[in-house]
């Protein structure tokens, strides 16, 4: 961290001595009074605070004898030598006596700590002559033994109530709570007053005022001085309302009232800072503005919400800070916000004050968005790991390059897999700490906006994968964040993650469903994510989920679902489709619980509502697939039925197919070297097989490098192999020809809205035959909503099939075929049908008409009404 640079506005040591420290009363009333003068200054030499007898006995001898200098020069004509000398006699055996106190005095805390470095001067402003008070009675307002010994410990949960400035009978108490200063002056308009020295960094002080004025402190620290406003002179930032809502879990913008907010309050500039511990004891704010001594920022708490909130004066974006907390036993510990909006780069772990200066330009995106429901509309993804794309690029460079690039292949969104801060690069992103804030790796949040602002801009949609299920264990993250389970459950067997070693949220608990629900709007409204995909959802809602009998409790019914999960993803989902119109929830969940894209409000046979979702990722259809397509095809025929059976369950929610990262890791393998053969007939595997894929009902989504046929499993370390598509690679066109598939793929499906306007309807698909398993063929036909078919033939097997009958509709007098996977310009062998086929009355598969093909080998053939 890097402090500020001192304040030059005025020089410490004389801002010190015309603060009337280390020296006697005003010249005027010396001169006036002798008696009088003499007692103000042994007065004021008794409340001196001194690091040590010779120190102060000299320093107090030296000031002393300035001061008489001065005096003599003002009132020669009433003030004799003897005087003065009395007068220092005086001041001598004063100092004297002060010094000797101090020696005597037991050891303080303060006292007891090593040397600290002062803090620097907070907008330095230049002092103006102002006359000066004198306190009086300061022993009556000094801070009481009880509140002394909660500040010092971090235990006060109402700092205000005694900091600060106080109407009390005889004028106003002044208390600052300032370790480490040397001294503190309130300075109010053109008037200044010095505070007693209470000791343990406490000043004090009564002025004798109507009512408390506008005022500012000057604090002396060794070698500076800091101008500033008091911090306990403020009334709560927070508004009734808010407190009201996050007390009854319903703040949908929760990252509004808590975590830093820098603003003006009062006429004042600083930053708000606002954190839910309800089981603390007392709460500071600690960081770079007061090198990590949180002592003398204790926050109040602000009644039974369990929110803490201290506004700091002078305190901007780019501060660094932590809440340092006091748990129920008395321990400490130093947390990150929560609620930060941005972080430092981990391994670092700090908060940053943060806020927004990016201007958004997708209005044009943003308002079209909304016109028609994902499943109902071309949806086909790119999903990529943003640090590992092309690794080492920020995200304003990505800018520069991943919506050109997602553009020219033709997908209409990118999935982002998680953003939100994360301290494990190798976790990618699933094991989240900063739920507020985009990883710092790639940039600031303004950058991360830029990046979403240029995809929407290049007409490309952005979803993020979202972690609601679990959280990891750090000591400095939400893990018993006041000193007690807190966002994960109670319940020790609830709330372990037994695969992940993380903790899982406490869905029951109404302000924490409140953190994730506003987390999800969070990056929908402050960020423009158009959709969020929902990891993990299966270990959420089943409370057996990966334990074993013995290690988890039935729920009320004596049921495995965990009812409080499913209340939170229906109040997340109808809460974000409620607010954010356009954006659509995508749930990874891999079991047949029913209804996870059926609304909240429809109850199914199960008895519960919909979970709520927009669509669902089959995990069924990605299973028996790549199973498929892992046989050799001699052996294919006996496992027809796993390429047939997704259409059994096809409708029963609105499916997105994947082949996401999860299957090409860890053993897996890319998608190419999952395909049986030599290198041709693999990739040939493969092209028929994404053809087959995107004339599936269902979205898209294929995961970065596979659109090229990349060999290698992916690498969060090393990213897609891009020198694979290099000209100077001898076999670059082998995997250029699958690039250009794809972007074919997906431009003749954005086209062709019999591939994606009924996808959630049966009537948008027939087949026409899907027991053709000696042969290895699937034909079936998808139509538009005006009947607008199309027809998709695969063929698994590595033979040429001439005067291959397929059934089709007699009402279509002839077909072209608008996409062939064994096309040459794709590295196939260019078995192709570059004239209309037209119908003949020979019936085939149950249809009064029929077309002779020709099946190229490993290839699907897509064909339209001429």
């Amino acid at each position: 961290m890097t402090p500020r640079t001192p304040s030059s506005g005025s020089d410490p040591k004389n801002t010190a001595e015309a603060a009337g420290h280390d020296r006697p009363a005003p010249a005027k009333k010396a001169a006036a009074k002798k008696a009088t003068a003499e007692k103000a200054v042994a007065k004021k030499a008794a409340a001196k605070k001194a690091a040590a007898e010779k120190a102060v006995a000299k320093k107090a001898a030296a000031k002393k004898a300035t001061a008489e200098k001065a005096v003599a020069k003002k009132a020669a004509a009433k003030t004799t030598a003897a005087k003065a000398a009395a007068t220092g006699a005086a001041a001598r055996k004063t100092a004297k006596k002060a010094a000797t106190a101090v020696k005597k005095k037991p050891a303080t805390k303060a006292a007891a700590r090593p040397a600290a470095p002062q803090p620097v001067a907070q907008a330095p402003v230049a002092p103006e002559p102002a006359a000066a008070w004198r306190p009086e009675g300061p022993a009556v307002v000094a801070v009481g033994p009880g509140d002394r010994e909660r500040l010092l410990a971090g235990t006060h949960h109402d700092p205000h109530s005694v900091l600060g400035a106080h109407p009390v009978p005889g004028g106003v108490a002044f208390r600052v709570f300032r370790p480490y200063a040397l001294g503190v002056t309130v300075v109010a308009g053109e008037r200044r007053a010095g505070l007693r020295d209470d000791g343990e960094g406490f000043f004090s002080g009564l002025l004798p005022l109507p009512e408390v004025p506008a005022y500012r402190l000057e604090v002396e620290y060794a070698g500076t001085v800091q101008h500033t406003e008091d911090a306990y002179g403020f009334l709560p930032t927070l508004a009734e309302f808010d407190l009201h809502l996050i007390g009854e879990g319903r703040h949908e913008q929760l990252w509004q009232a808590l975590g830093a907010h820098p603003m003006t309050h009062g006429g004042v500039t600083g930053t708000r800072f606002a954190v839910w511990a309800p089981h603390a004891r007392g709460v500071r704010v600690a960081g770079g503005f007061n090198f990590w001594d949180g002592t003398g920022y204790p926050m109040r708490s602000l009644g039974a919400t369990g929110v803490w909130e201290l506004f700091v004066p002078g305190i901007g974006e780019g501060e660094l800070y932590k809440f340092e907390i006091t748990r129920p036993d008395g321990s400490r510990t130093l947390r990150a916000d929560p609620l930060a909006r941005r972080t430092e780069v981990p391994p670092a772990t700090s908060s940053i004050v943060h806020a927004s200066h990016h201007e958004w330009s997708d209005a044009e995106w943003m308002a079209r968005r909304s016109q028609r429901p994902a499943h109902e509309a071309p949806f086909s993804v790119y999903e990529l790991h943003l640090p590992s794309w092309r690794p080492g690029l920020t995200y304003r460079q990505l800018a520069e390059q991943l919506p050109a690039y997602v553009k020219d292949l033709g997908f209409t969104h990118v999935e982002l897999m998680p953003v939100a801060e994360h301290p494990f690069g190798g976790s990618w992103g699933y094991q989240v700490t900063g739920f507020y804030a985009p990883t710092a790796r790639l940039g600031t949040p303004d950058d991360f906006k830029f990046l979403v602002d240029a995809l929407h801009q290049a007409g490309i949609g952005v979803l993020m994968d979202w972690v609601p299920a679990h959280f990891p264990r750090d000591e400095w993250a939400l893990a018993e964040f006041d000193g007690r389970p807190l966002y994960e459950h109670a319940d020790p067997l609830r709330a372990a993650h037994p695969d992940w070693g993380t903790l899982e949220f406490d869905f029951g608990r109404r302000e924490v469903r409140n953190f994730l629900v506003a987390n999800a709007l969070f990056w929908c409204e402050e960020f423009h994510i158009d959709g969020l995909r929902v990891d993990a959802v299966a270990s959420m809602l089943y409370l057996d989920y990966s334990r074993e009998p013995g290690q988890w409790t039935p729920n009320e019914h004596g049921g495995r679902e965990n009812l409080d999960a499913v209340a939170f993803l229906q109040e997340m989902n109808a809460t974000v489709y409620r607010r954010v119109p356009g954006v659509v929830t995508v749930a990874e969940e891999s079991t047949a619980w029913d209804g996870v894209t059926r609304a909240t409000h429809h109850r199914g046979p199960s008895g519960f509502g919909g979970l709520g979702f927009g669509l669902k990722w089959n995990m069924g259809w990605m299973h028996d697939s790549l199973q498929y397509m892992s046989h050799d095809p001699v052996h294919r025929k006996f496992h027809h039925g796993e390429m047939t059976f997704s259409m059994v369950y096809a409708y029963s929610e609105n499916y997105v197919l994947p082949i996401s990262h999860d299957e090409v890791v860890h053993g897996k393998r890319s998608l190419v070297s999952k395909m049986p053969g030599d290198w041709w007939q693999q990739r040939a595997n493969l092209r028929a097989y994404l053809g087959f894929m995107w004339s599936h009902p269902g979205k898209q989504l294929l995961f970065m490098g596979q659109e090229f046929a990349q060999g290698a499993e992916w690498s969060e370390t090393r990213g897609p192999d891009w020198w694979l598509l290099d000209p100077n690679y001898g076999a670059a066109a082998d995997h250029r020809g699958v690039l250009d598939l794809v972007r074919d793929l997906n431009t003749v499906y954005r086209a062709t809205p019999a591939l994606w306007a009924r996808d959630v309807h049966p009537d948008g698909f027939q087949w026409i035959t899907g027991d053709e398993a000696d042969d290895n063929v699937f034909a079936f036909l998808r139509y538009d909503t005006d009947g607008t078919p199309l027809l998709a033939v695969s063929h698994f097997a590595p033979v040429v099939r001439p005067d291959y009958r397929v059934g089709v509709p007699d009402d279509v007098p002839a077909w072209r075929e608008v996409l062939n996977t064994d096309a040459a310009r794709y590295g196939g062998s260019d078995v192709v049908h570059p004239d209309p086929l037209k119908p003949e009355p020979q019936g085939r598969h149950g249809r009064p008409a029929s077309i002779r093909l020709t099946l190229p080998p490993l290839a699907t053939v897509w064909l339209r009404p001429a």
